[in-house]
């Protein structure tokens, strides 16, 4: 008896392909690992073939696995616009979205990935800059919304999702033990910047400011390099870097909230189904 590919099992498999990770892919699907894992012995027993190597640092393609792949990608696309445009969700024109440079690091490709999927007749324009950037850019109309910080003390239904600070640099260690300690960091008005000079003031450790940029790349090539501690958000944290913690001398930092600013209270049809597609996609991210 022939079998079918089945469209769920499809989107876990390219969950699996793209993250590498199936405790990353089960969050994006909205499975558990083991639930995965037997949804990939079910498509393999389908296509008849291994579809993954599994090993120590996570989760690989066999040869069968890319060739598959490239058929779900588009397999996935076309379903998700037939879907689309029956349910009356063609969607189309322009949408100007803006976010700091670490959310995008780390949401910007699955969350506009999945958009797009569901409303291909969209043309995103996406632009990263600070939180306090984001505000005059909304002022100004040159963005339709953007993913913002919040102080994480910020209650309400507005936050999505809350993301812990944490001090970041070299794996040696020599940064991190300097008197006074060398900080790079970035806008001096924005949350990552004024937060941690806070915490090392009440803390009572003396500190300089090594390097200050808007740059996310900037601010992890200084840390890469040795010269000075930077902060981050824990999802956007590099393997190649580590976190300080509080027995190596760093003051706990708080969390910041991360919620959507529009630059209009009434926002268009096109905006408000990004908002939420956000609201929905990223508290599992």
């Amino acid at each position: 008896m022939s079998q079918s590919l089945d469209i769920d099992l499809l989107r876990s498999f390219v969950a699996i392909a793209e993250t590498g990770v199936l405790g990353q892919a089960a969050l994006r699907v909205g499975r558990t690992q083991s639930a995965l894992s037997m949804q990939m012995q079910r498509l393999e027993g389908i296509v008849e073939q291994p579809l993954l190597h599994r090993t120590g640092r996570g989760v690989t393609l066999t040869a069968t696995g890319e060739r598959l792949l490239v058929r779900a990608v588009e397999l996935l696309r076309k379903h998700d616009e037939a879907l689309a445009e029956l349910r009356g969700e063609q969607l189309s024109g322009v949408l100007r979205f803006s976010c700091p440079d670490d959310y995008a690091v780390v949401f910007l490709p699955y969350l506009l990935q999945s958009f797009a999927s569901l409303h291909p007749r969209v043309q995103l324009e996406v632009m990263c800059a600070p939180t306090p950037r984001l505000h005059e850019l909304l002022a100004r109309h040159a963005v339709d919304l953007a993913l913002v910080s919040v102080a994480g003390d910020a209650a309400g239904d507005d936050v999505i999702r809350r993301e812990p600070l944490v001090w970041v640099a070299h794996r040696d260690g020599a940064a991190a033990s300097l008197d006074p300690l060398p900080l790079a960091l970035g806008a001096p008005d924005a949350l990552d910047h004024r937060l941690p000079r806070q915490a090392l003031e009440a803390a009572g450790r003396a500190y300089r400011l090594a390097y200050a940029s808007s740059s996310l790349s900037g601010l992890v090539g200084m840390a890469r390099s040795g010269q000075a501690v930077i902060v981050l958000t824990r999802t956007a944290v590099p393997d190649d870097l580590q976190i300080l913690t509080p027995d190596q001398g760093f003051p706990e930092l708080p969390s910041v909230g991360v919620t959507l600013a529009f630059d209009r209270e009434a926002p268009t049809a096109l905006t408000a189904a990004f908002a939420a597609h956000v609201r929905k996609f990223l508290p599992a991210a």
